[in-house]
């Protein structure tokens, strides 16, 4: 055993950034490495976390304790489930494939990687933290850097104005860092705000002597108050999932945001939202559940058909993605609202599947912007020729978008649909397979006209592939997506040992709605 090995685990790169206050600007090499031994350290811990995790024993593992506020019940709680150790993994993988994907970033660099440290803290804080207050907290670091990242290193892109609202267009800026940067943090501190509320009713209704969430699960809380604020929980953590019709801030954060960010944003900030609906909505509140399961359902359907239409008509390929992240978000959720084994297995391993699936796509992003200066799609074709390597990794992510079989997708897909068919709602399952369809279209149609089409022009002819650094994010990612795929097990046996135990719980309530 590794003693605090999840506190190191997230102190490790917000200590990083502090280290980086103390090194010179012009020592870049030196924030590079610094940079990138938190990440490892970070990735290697969370893999062994999973490694460790005993099966067998399930429930939380490692448990660690530091008291913060006595007097109020309030204490740094951290333990990982299968949930947690899966999703850890994810991070690692993020995280490491973020710091390489930014070794070229020359402007502020140092100021770029601290901000970038502190937000993967957050997200790892998130996701094994047990103390409702702390989580909150973690929750709030992981987001709030966003604004900065964005605001600063942003791209300036603009969404041309036109119909009867072109002043407004023109009067916000929209598609600018700024508006961005804004309208994420507007958008996602309202749904903070909602989670807030809910986490002290939740205490209050539990005695006000505990925030811990293993020991407010045993509590059961009046059916009443559950289905009061379960809706403020999904809405809430909702907003960052990217839920219909709170998601209008990821399509545009996602395409100003630098590419690093981007990676983390869709990777696995998307999932924050998402692990925060299940664990603290639906695990704490499972009556509540159980009466909005439906509209949950219903609107992950809408999420997945609204997004990948969205997809479809986009032109900008940061777009393409991002509404790609919105439909593929909706799995998730759809998966989330099955309340099935199957179904809560696919909603986790969606997560894992889509966080790296879209963090290669990011990267390769950032690479054709890098060598382009361009991210409108119909003025690309024929990149296959120039640069075989970036388009034989983003054929890859397409395959494992439209859930091909052998990808990471597929399987998280197959067992949302299957949970979805289990749960009594065939129609969602066929919404689903509409949805992948729909996705199978425009991923398609954007490889062809990008690497596979005529050209490339006589602008882009010199062009070359990935060179030297710029191949770990893709190598690292690349092989995630193929291993998760074909070799599922490792990750999915961690997920299925945690759902198993907590859907056995919920289902007396299940039946007793729908004997």
């Amino acid at each position: 055993m590794i003693p605090h090995a999840l506190l190191i685990l997230v102190a490790a790169p917000f200590v990083a950034a502090l280290i980086l206050l103390a090194v010179p600007q012009r020592m870049r090499l030196v924030t590079r490495l610094v940079s990138l031994s938190a990440a490892l350290i970070s990735a290697g811990l969370s893999v062994w976390v999973a490694a460790s995790w005993d099966m067998a024993r399930g429930g939380f593992q490692f448990d660690e304790r530091y008291p913060v506020v006595p007097s109020l019940g309030i204490e740094m709680h951290l333990a990982a489930n299968g949930w947690s150790a899966a999703l850890l993994v994810l991070t690692g993988l993020i995280i490491v494939g973020g710091v390489l994907a930014s070794w070229t970033q020359e402007r502020r660099d140092q100021e770029f990687y601290m901000l970038l440290l502190v937000l993967v803290a957050g997200v790892f804080g998130v996701f094994v933290c047990q103390d409702l207050f702390i989580l909150f907290l973690f929750y709030e670091i992981a987001v709030l850097p966003m604004y900065i990242l964005i605001g600063i290193w942003g791209s300036q892109g603009k969404v041309e104005p036109r119909g009867p609202f072109k002043f407004v267009y023109e009067f916000l800026d929209v598609g600018g860092r700024e508006y961005a940067a804004m309208k994420l943090t507007l958008m996602l501190l309202v749904g903070s705000a909602a989670i807030l509320v809910a986490i002290l009713a939740l205490y209050s209704e539990a005695g006000g002597t505990t925030f811990d969430m293993i020991a407010l699960a045993r509590h059961h809380f009046d059916p009443a108050t559950q289905k009061l604020y379960f809706p403020m929980v999904w809405l809430g953590f909702g907003a960052l999932a990217g839920v219909f019709p709170f998601h209008t801030w990821s399509p545009d954060g996602h395409a100003a945001a630098p590419t690093a960010v981007s990676m983390l944003h869709a990777g696995v900030l998307m999932k924050l939202g998402a692990f925060g609906v299940m664990r603290v909505g639906m695990v704490l509140m499972p009556e509540g559940a159980i009466a909005w399961a439906p509209i949950v359902g219903g609107v992950a359907v809408i999420n997945i058909v609204y997004g990948a239409f969205g997809a479809m008509g986009q032109k900008d390929l940061k777009y393409i993605v991002a509404y790609s992240s919105v439909s593929h978000m909706g799995v998730v959720m759809l998966g989330a609202a099955t309340l099935t084994v199957d179904g809560w297995n696919g909603a986790i391993f969606q997560m894992v599947a889509h966080g790296v699936m879209t963090g290669l796509f990011f990267a390769l992003v950032g690479l054709i912007y890098g060598k382009t200066h361009t991210r409108w799609v119909p003025k690309m074709g024929g990149f296959g020729r120039i640069m075989p390597g970036i388009a034989s990794f983003f054929t890859l992510a397409s395959l494992s978008s439209l859930a091909l079989p052998g990808t990471a997708g597929f399987i998280a897909e197959l067992l949302v649909f299957i949970g979805a068919w289990q749960s009594g709602h065939p129609v969602w399952a066929v919404a689903g397979a509409a949805g992948a369809f729909i996705t199978a279209v425009y991923v398609l149609r954007a490889v062809k006209r990008i690497f596979w089409g005529e050209g490339p022009s006589e602008e882009f002819a010199k062009l070359g592939d990935a060179k030297h650094v710029e191949w770990g994010a893709l190598v690292l990612l690349g092989a995630a997506i193929l291993v998760f795929g074909f070799w599922p097990a490792p990750i999915l046996d961690l997920i299925d040992a945690t759902s198993t135990r907590l859907v056995q719980a919920l289902y007396p309530l299940v039946l007793a709605v729908n004997p």
